[in-house]
């Protein structure tokens, strides 16, 4: 188990020896002069994201996974700090094989009789597994997805300390409070959580497989559930290079343009069709075969749109690809999105400049990525949060467009999606929406009319008996009741130190009498502490008035 306090000198002595030591003070005031780096012997690194990014490797997995999420965050990072974070996304030192045979053991009891061999070598690394290649009784060849031992607990940890860090971060430091520091971690908490349970990685495997099966040379690999747990996962392998190996994909006798085309439109029927996407789309997870099929790999993280959003996702795609700031601010408030009226025109003004900087070198070209880092910087200025799934959304089609220029350096968002819009946004497809919202509310405006009587009848039962509850809230009350616990606990702190000073003073002062040394000892600490403690306390009152006299 790794305790808390123990971690956060294991992170001090890190960003220590990466010269962040400032930050520590900063943060935790009067850590540093208790932390020294023992080997701090860092002279060829030049680059100050540089050591951002060593000192993320050597704090763990956790850290390793938060940069590499965070590595897709061209809105809130500098371009210098994203390429740092992207070499992340490879790095991973293996575990012996001998501690992941532990866990395969322990999941899978019988592993001799279900596996012929487990290749010790394994195929790939990450932060939360090790993935090795292995075959079933029947031939069959598998890799096994196998957690990493004793992560949770290391992962629990690391977010308690991140999430104490997001709060510092946003009281010492309020000029970055708007980039929502506790709402990343928390995200962020949520997603590698999920990416702890395995089955949730399976079964989401088996949705886009049933969701992509109509879908000519992409393909998701099979689960073999009979073998699978929360900690080890068995699933077919598929061989291939990856997608962003062009050179490679050449070799193989295809045309790294086709790829590009089959992989976006995929993810486009993901999003907009079928509101379940993959959401790590990362080179390392996209293999391409030898035949031209694009292979999708690691399902921990995956986005979900219901129907209702998916209409307003595209509204908001229309309205970034015909620059129309009106119909994203309707988009964007149908989504729950709360815009200040008086704001209105201003928020209007801003995002088609932003519209307009998304454009290129020349008139008519567009970047889907300038214009979503200019809707998310504009979005910020207000103070508005975006939802976290169109957040996610916008991340995931930024990463398909890099691998789709990868492939093809001509390869255009605007030309490529116009026409799958304008599929989507077909008349009859908007006339079948709008029937069927306005459908359902007259549904629920027709239950709510038929329930009317119920409620009334239970109101006035419930008159009749006294059993109405009225909870009052009062600001001042709360602030009352605050400060009287503040005060009662002064004088108890007060009334503690009195009885020990006096205790001790007693045990002093017959000290000629027989008494074991020991006593006296513990007598005359006591003494000293508890005279500290009274020093300190009335330091901290006076200040406090002060500090409420400079207030008024």
């Amino acid at each position: 188990m790794v305790t808390k306090f123990r971690r956060y000198w294991q992170i001090a002595d890190i960003l220590i020896k990466y010269q962040f030591g400032s930050i520590v003070q900063k943060l935790f005031p009067g850590t540093y002069r208790f932390r020294r780096c023992k080997e701090c012997d860092i002279e060829s690194v030049t680059s100050v994201y540089q050591r951002m990014r060593m000192a993320i490797e050597e704090l763990g997995p956790t850290f390793v996974k938060f940069g590499q999420i965070l590595s897709t965050r061209g809105d809130l990072l500098p371009p210098e700090l994203i390429e740092e974070l992207k070499i992340l996304q490879d790095h991973n030192a293996p575990l012996p094989f001998s501690e992941i045979k532990a866990v395969i053991e322990r999941e899978c009891p019988d592993h001799e009789k279900c596996f012929i061999e487990i290749e010790e070598t394994p195929l790939a690394s990450a932060s939360i597994a090790q993935v090795h290649r292995a075959k079933l009784q029947d031939g069959t060849q598998v890799v096994l997805k196998v957690q990493r031992p004793g992560i949770k607990d290391v992962i629990e940890t690391d977010i308690l300390i991140l999430e104490s860090f997001a709060a510092r971060v946003e009281y010492y430091y309020p000029q970055y409070a708007v980039y929502n520091p506790k709402g990343i971690v928390r995200d962020f908490a949520a997603q590698i959580r999920q990416e702890l349970d395995f089955i949730h990685d399976g079964k989401n495997a088996d949705r886009l497989r049933v969701n992509m099966q109509d879908l000519k040379k992409i393909r998701v690999p099979k689960i073999f559930w009979e073998q699978s747990t929360r900690y080890l996962l068995v699933m077919e392998y598929i061989e291939g290079v990856r997608i962003d190996h062009v050179n490679e994909i050449r070799a193989l006798g295809i045309d790294p343009k086709e790829v590009a085309d089959r992989g976006f439109y995929a993810y486009l029927q993901q999003i907009f069709e079928d509101g379940f996407f993959h959401g790590d789309p990362h080179p390392g997870n996209l293999l391409v075969s030898k035949d031209g099929t694009i292979n999708f790999l690691d399902f921990g993280i995956v986005g979900i749109i219901y129907p209702e959003r998916r209409f307003y996702f595209t509204h908001l795609l229309v309205a970034m690809m015909q620059r129309d700031p009106e119909l994203m601010i309707k988009a964007l408030e149908h989504l729950g999105i709360s815009i200040d009226e008086n704001r209105r025109e201003l928020l209007r003004d801003d995002l088609y400049r932003a519209m307009l900087d998304s454009e290129g070198g020349s008139i008519g070209q567009y970047s889907f990525e300038e214009m979503s880092h200019g809707l998310t910087d504009t979005l910020r200025k207000y103070h508005i949060q975006m939802p976290q799934n169109l957040m996610l959304m916008l991340k995931v089609i930024i990463m398909v467009l890099d691998v789709g220029v990868t492939l093809d350096p001509k390869f255009n968002f605007g030309e490529k999606a116009e026409p799958y819009v304008r599929k989507l946004a077909r008349r009859e497809n908007f006339i079948d929406q709008y029937l069927y919202r306005a459908s359902h509310s007259f549904l629920e405006t027709v239950d709510a009319v038929l329930d009317t009587p119920r409620m009334v009848n239970k109101t006035l039962r419930q008159l009749s008996t006294g059993t109405i509850k009225i909870d009052i809230v009062d600001s001042d009350i709360l602030r009352l009741q605050q400060s009287l616990d503040r005060t009662s606990d002064k004088i108890l702190i007060g009334l503690i130190v009195a009885g020990v000073v006096v205790g001790s003073s007693l045990v002093i002062t017959v000290a000629d009498v027989r008494i074991p040394d020991f006593v006296f000892y513990l007598a005359a600490l006591a003494y000293v502490v508890a005279i500290v403690i009274g020093l300190y306390t009335v330091y901290h009152v006076m200040f406090g008035l002060k500090k409420k006299k400079e207030e008024f």
